[in-house]
């Protein structure tokens, strides 16, 4: 057999398959910005235009309430939002592109819809928008906001009779959506602490809702909780253990976004893009293979830190940490072991009522198993735990973050360990038989 000759048909054997199912790689994205189709202060085309120049991959512009279809006319007269954007507006896309007109005397602007612009923007391989909707609703005074990813048409709020009820009739929706039209599509439960909305018993038993934001850009979402609210990041660590071990339910992940509504002016007590985004590793840049890595936990969330590397082992995670200049990092590794104290007490007001606030829970809930400085952190089961995420925290301050004190940070997906599993299919026959 002569070799030689089979060599150039091997390699574009190995090529043509290479192409045919490439490695997966990392794509940057934002799941939650608005525009001037809500509340947002910019054009659609301006704020993807924005995300595309800054090396973003994917970007769901989730207005409220809304998506980008039909007919929609803005005032564009001084002082409107849509008059103060009208001229950077103008000058980037044209008077060819911008469709202006006039009713009884008055300046109106039409804005696109996203099957206009898309294709001005879309790239293979390069960037996708992804169409999506923030389903605004609340309990009596207590916001209850979701943001469907990839939906096909717009949700209105669906109500309830409490927060809980609220949430999962809303994920419902979403469900029944993907159901009958067969599309990947997902919904996730937006800034628990804005306005104290949200606590973790509201949102740990809901059915079919794998994500929430553990890290939200917006100026006043409260991520660090207060004296008397938890943070995110420890209502994250309630909510794992509890579905694991008490509720039978998945684990949720959690999403780092920008809630972007101000593209004009920067400054920490306005909501502005570039302060969190996921990574997310998947083969291809499409919306199925997205939300597919997505629902997997096949990402990571960051407001600034990069990772090349999570591997999972049987009894390990390990990650890669790409350096940056000057920058130094300290990973931790929190979960919650076997044994923890389940109790829990509501927090009280000064007459001794329950005040609608995440429960005081023992300290033995996500619990710090172990900090790691340098670049390649790992941490090594000792098989009492039931879950393990890890946070890489940069010595490198966070630009433009929505707290002074803020640096760079990424969060990596809970892991649920083969004792965290038996756990939670233990919980879960209990439930099925109660």
């Amino acid at each position: 057999m002569n070799l030689t000759r089979l060599l150039p048909a091997l390699l574009l054997s190995s090529v043509l398959a290479s192409a045919a199912n490439p490695e997966p790689r990392w794509w940057k994205g934002n799941l939650h910005t608005h525009t001037l189709w809500s509340d947002g202060d910019d054009y659609p085309e301006m704020v993807a235009d924005w995300y595309k120049k800054q090396g973003y991959h994917f970007l769901a512009l989730s207005d409220h309430n809304i998506m980008q279809v039909d007919q929609r006319w803005l005032v564009a007269t001084n002082p409107t939002p849509g008059f103060k954007a009208l001229a950077p507006y103008l000058q980037r896309f044209g008077t060819n592109w911008v469709h202006q007109g006039e009713t009884k005397g008055t300046a109106i602007v039409r804005l696109k819809t996203l099957a206009e612009f898309r294709s001005t923007f879309e790239e293979p391989g390069r960037f996708l928008l992804i169409p999506a909707e923030e389903i605004t609703d609340h309990f009596k005074n207590r916001a209850v906001h979701l943001i469907g990813v990839n939906l096909r048409d717009v949700i209105r709020p669906q109500g309830g009779t409490n927060v809980e009820a609220t949430i999962q009739n809303n994920v419902n929706a979403v469900l029944r959506q993907r159901a009958a039209t067969g599309q990947p599509m997902f919904p996730h439960l937006a800034h628990p602490n804005f306005g104290w909305s949200v606590t973790a018993e509201d949102l740990m038993g809901v059915k079919g809702e794998q994500f929430f934001e553990v890290y939200n850009g917006h100026a006043a979402v409260h991520n660090a909780g207060d004296a008397a609210h938890p943070g995110t990041e420890r209502m994250w660590d309630i909510i794992l253990t509890q579905r694991l071990a008490r509720l039978g339910e998945p684990p949720m992940f959690g999403l780092a976004v920008d809630d972007a509504h101000n593209y004009a002016r920067l400054g920490r007590t306005r909501s502005n893009p570039g302060r969190g985004w996921v990574m997310v590793r998947a083969a291809q840049l499409t919306p199925e293979t997205i939300v597919g890595a997505l629902e997997r936990g096949d990402f990571y969330s960051s407001t600034g830190v990069r990772v090349s590397e999570i591997n999972w082992e049987t009894n390990r995670l390990a990650l890669t940490i790409e350096q940056e200049p000057g920058a130094t990092y300290t990973t931790q590794f929190i979960g919650t072991r076997r044994g923890f104290d389940p109790a829990s007490q509501p927090v009280l007001s000064t007459n001794g009522l329950p005040l609608a606030i995440t429960r005081t829970y023992s300290k033995d809930i996500g619990v710090l198993l172990a900090e790691t400085p340098g670049l390649t952190p790992s941490f090594k089961l000792k098989g009492d735990e039931l879950y393990v995420r890890a946070k890489v925290i940069s010595s490198k301050p966070k630009a433009n973050g929505v707290r002074s004190d803020e640096v760079e940070s990424a969060w990596v997906q809970p892991q649920v360990t083969p004792l965290g599993w038996s756990v939670n299919q233990a919980a879960a026959t209990r439930r099925q038989e109660k």
